[in-house]
């Protein structure tokens, strides 16, 4: 028996730009599944991304969903797409395993960790207090462009990074230091600023939740634990706020973040993975 995908429909045109088109997995004439590709919102017609790939649980374990994931970088390929991107839920072994015998590796990964119902306390020495006006305009110039920096660096033309960083922006902080549900803050050690944090709630998978947008230490100040110090405030805040869960996304290559968020106890909930097409 021969397995192909079915398009369900014309081809779809989104708001940010991306084409999409949803298929069909068949088998002869027979549905036993779906999948759906599109091009990346922010890279654009060079990369690709696959979505939505599940099987009808009676036509499982026959090769079904690797056939339709080839199939659908086939498409791709005639997009024009030089890579693809496909977002894996941690707890997915089957298509873990599967991704990882196409050749996808671990690009990015999103992480949480529900927390306790008392706040940690931070680590002596340090204190933490909101941003200045005068630091937010420092900070703020910086953030974007480092957030534009890190899309330019995986491939994004600059001008598209620079406006998705703008826009990005704009809309998680319409009102500055007053947007609603926001915590900017910085760490102090010694009276001195040693990093900063950017925290706000979120409507995540699990429910209501917080969110780090940005956490950093200043590059003379590495090396004496401070991040961790960050990261313990941040439970701080999001346990005061009444919030249950705290999640974040992390690049594979930031090896040292991501030790000190395992050792903290986050998991991941989502892989970020991709591959060469072309």
């Amino acid at each position: 028996m021969t397995t192909t995908i079915r398009p369900t429909g014309p081809l779809q045109q989104g708001a940010d730009g991306a084409t999409s088109r949803t298929y069909d997995v068949c088998v002869n004439s027979r549905r036993v599944g779906t999948i759906t590709v599109a091009t990346h919102a922010g890279f654009g017609s060079a990369v690709g991304v696959i979505s939505g790939l599940s099987i009808d649980e009676r036509d499982r374990g026959r090769g079904r969903g690797t056939v339709a994931a080839l199939a659908a970088e086939e498409v791709l390929r005639g997009w024009g797409c030089a890579q693809v991107y496909a977002s894996v839920p941690a707890g997915a072994t089957a298509a873990l395993r599967l991704s990882t015998a196409l050749g996808y590796t671990d690009r990015s990964r999103n992480m949480a960790k529900r927390l306790p119902a008392e706040p940690p306390a931070l680590p002596a020495g340090v204190s933490a207090r909101p941003m200045t006006e005068a630091e937010y305009t420092v900070w703020h110039h910086a953030e974007q462009q480092n957030y534009a920096g890190g899309w330019i660096a995986r491939g994004m033309a600059p001008d598209q990074a620079r406006a998705k960083a703008e826009a990005d922006h704009r809309k998680n902080l319409p009102t500055g230091l007053a947007t609603p549900g926001t915590h900017l803050q910085v760490l102090l050690s010694e009276e001195a600023v040693v990093g900063h944090l950017w925290l706000a709630r979120k409507e995540l998978d699990t429910g209501p939740g917080a969110y780090i947008y940005d956490v950093a230490v200043a590059e003379e100040h590495r090396g004496r634990g401070h991040g961790r110090a960050l990261m313990l405030l941040a439970e701080r805040l999001t346990v005061t706020d009444g919030l249950p869960v705290l999640a974040l996304h992390v690049f594979a290559d930031n090896t040292k973040a991501l030790r000190l968020y395992e050792s903290l106890g986050y998991e991941p909930t989502e892989y970020n993975r991709g591959k060469q097409l072309l």
